[in-house]
């Protein structure tokens, strides 16, 4: 990081603390749910034996409607993007900004020039601002930090013969029925990346996975390291896969949905910008000296994550995570005091 560039390794674990209210981590509290959690209590009878990742595969490829040589399971969504920066070979990366800072980051680090394609008005997608000799894009839907969520179509639109299309679809389980997922359509050039922290609660298992062509994936695992996903995240994903699981997802989108846009239109009456058609589990917003509103309700003991570090924003944004509705409540009302 330099005086002109943000510091992409932040993230929003950095803004928590002791006695802080969270609303800084997009990860559903109260998770993980109790029957998910006695399924990785029961997994820990099973770790003298090195992972076996099979069932946990098969499950995704049935989630999906994919062929299992299509899914590699990865230690969360970050070490996918780790693995494609260091498997691919692009000569000309583009990253489409704002969004979730790793991806570049992780290009960085392999060696990669890295070009940010920065969206404009209400960060709804251009295709027409991505260069078309890029070979390389990477984008999120919904996306970190902006909770927009692109019409599929539109991304799909982007992939092109010689070029891999990346969709970071961490948040996509917050979209009840996913319509706009890549996921089970995967058009020839497209890759996507699924996890499993924000909605199961599992930050500290790291679980996730690639959806890609069988070549890429076969390319992708001979860069990962040899059981690179534990036993209890295997079960996890295997788990949280399943309808049952899918749907109990589902149900809870919907509900935090209702909430979130309650929210948004409690902060829009008090002349905050809100970032239009929140479709993730958290909001991003415009107010004035944002880096000073972050420190007076971190005084008051509240963890929002600052803007800042994602390009395309700067010192006047903040995101806030959608938590229930009285803890929501808690927060306007300390926003009340500051006087906003």
């Amino acid at each position: 990081m330099t005086a002109d560039e943000p510091d992409l390794r932040h993230h929003g674990d950095a803004e928590v603390g002791d006695g802080l209210v969270d609303f800084a981590v997009n990860v559903r509290t109260g998770t993980p749910p109790a029957w998910l959690a006695a399924r990785l209590r029961d997994a820990v009878a099973d770790l003298a034996a090195y992972p076996d990742p099979a069932r946990a595969r098969r499950a995704v490829a049935r989630r999906h409607g994919r062929a299992t040589e299509e899914v590699l399971l990865t230690a969360g969504a970050a070490e996918a993007f780790v693995l494609l920066a260091r498997a691919l070979r692009p000569e000309r990366a583009v990253v489409v900004h704002p969004q979730f800072t790793e991806p570049e980051a992780a290009l960085r680090a392999a060696g990669h020039p890295v070009e940010r394609v920065i969206l404009g008005k209400d960060f709804t997608l251009d295709p027409a601002l991505v260069p078309a000799d890029a070979d390389l894009v990477m984008i999120g839907n919904p996306t970190n930090p902006t909770s927009v969520l692109h019409p599929a179509a539109m991304i799909a639109a982007l992939a092109r013969p010689g070029r891999t299309v990346v969709v970071d679809e961490a948040f996509m389980d917050c979209v009840p029925g996913e319509p706009e997922s890549l996921a089970s359509r995967l058009p020839s050039g497209v890759v996507v990346l699924r996890s499993l922290t924000k909605t199961w609660g599992l930050a500290g298992l790291r679980a996730g996975y690639v959806l890609a062509d069988r070549h890429l994936v076969a390319r992708l695992a001979g860069t990962q390291p040899l059981w690179a996903v534990s036993t209890p995240a295997l079960v996890a994903v295997e788990a949280c896969c399943a309808p049952e699981a899918v749907a109990e997802a589902d149900a809870w989108a919907a509900e935090m949905g209702a909430e979130r846009d309650r929210l948004a239109a409690e902060l829009a009456t008090r002349g905050l910008y809100v970032v239009p058609e929140p479709r993730a589990s958290f909001l991003c917003l415009r107010v004035p000296d944002a880096l000073g509103i972050r420190a007076l309700l971190r005084g008051r003991g509240y963890a929002v994550r600052r803007g800042d570090t994602f390009p395309g924003l700067g010192p006047d944004w903040l995101r806030v995570a959608v938590r229930d509705r009285e803890t929501n409540d808690r927060l306007l009302e300390v926003l009340g005091e500051l006087g906003i």
